[in-house]
């Protein structure tokens, strides 16, 4: 009997992991086929990443633990995003709110961002991924804006999707910070207080130009937003899902995709008034 030699089981047990990771690959793109011929994909997803602390303390880990396991989910995240076709998502990754943890755990976040970016945006730009960045940056450090800047710089012509992170951000923050921007206008006489519009308004947003989110997605089983994007909401739909962050794949992205698939957006209007903006048939003959 040939005795295997360790470089020869190296090699077998590589064709193995190579032959393993075609197939998934194959059944994935099964999957995201049937997804796109089962109803419409998300234009824009928006997720509110939660739980990364308490995954860690599961774990008996530091919380510091949980963010960085997080960053795997955001890269098959993004990837499966654009490989579906989604046009726009939006990730909360920091918030206002969140420099009142403590200063180990910010200053820790901070040197995950910087890694993150520097190991990701080559990839993002291969993947012709723009890099966006809404929330009070001036508030970051330094040599986290210099890091993000330069990512988004080298990204700003890709059109394949926009990944839009939200840092030092709070929709609390940004609404007052249209307010007193349309306030300054009418003070200086170049906006009539008449002309302000929804319109008008969304002009001064950090997402201006982006459609709203049509489906939010939040983990940890969490019921609430967050004061994430509390205008561009209004009407989202809504998913929920019990796990954790850092254990969030591209298999619960299809759920709740799926879900949305499911879900009759009405906009404040029937259900026969969709119907017959969809039918025309439908409105000339309700009986149909």
């Amino acid at each position: 009997m040939e005795t295997l030699t360790k470089p020869t089981v190296i090699r077998a047990k590589n064709a193995l992991a190579a032959k393993t990771q075609e197939t998934e690959q194959a059944d994935d793109a099964q999957i995201q086929a049937a997804l796109k011929a089962s109803g419409a994909i998300p234009e824009h997803i928006a997720i509110i990443m939660d739980g990364n602390g308490r995954w860690a303390a599961r774990r008996g880990e530091m919380r510091v633990s949980g963010h960085n396991a997080g960053v795997q989910s955001v890269r098959d995240t993004v990837e499966a995003c654009a490989q579906l076709g989604v046009k726009y998502l939006t990730l909360y990754a920091f918030s206002t709110e969140n420099w009142k943890r403590p200063k180990s755990e910010v200053s820790a976040l901070m040197q995950l961002l910087i890694q993150a970016l520097r190991k990701e945006t080559k990839t993002l730009h291969e993947n012709d991924i723009k890099l966006n960045a809404i929330g009070n940056i001036f508030a970051l450090p330094p040599n986290v804006r210099k890091e993000l800047q330069e990512a988004m710089e080298l990204t700003r012509h890709n059109a394949r999707m926009t990944l839009s992170l939200a840092l030092s951000y709070s929709g609390r923050w940004e609404i007052m910070q249209a307010t007193k921007r349309i306030a300054e206008e009418v003070k200086a006489g170049r906006l009539n207080p008449d002309d302000i519009t929804d319109e008008v308004f969304e002009r001064h947003l950090a997402t201006y130009g982006m459609p709203h989110p049509d489906l939010l997605i939040r983990t940890s089983g969490e019921f609430r937003i967050s004061n994430f994007l509390l205008w561009q909401l209004a009407y989202t739909e809504i998913h929920i899902t019990d796990c954790y962050w850092p254990d969030f794949r591209r298999d619960k992205l299809y759920e709740a995709i799926r879900d949305f698939q499911r879900r009759e957006r009405r906009f404040g209007m029937t259900s026969e008034q969709l119907a017959a903006l969809t039918n025309p048939l439908h409105q000339a003959n309700p009986q149909c």
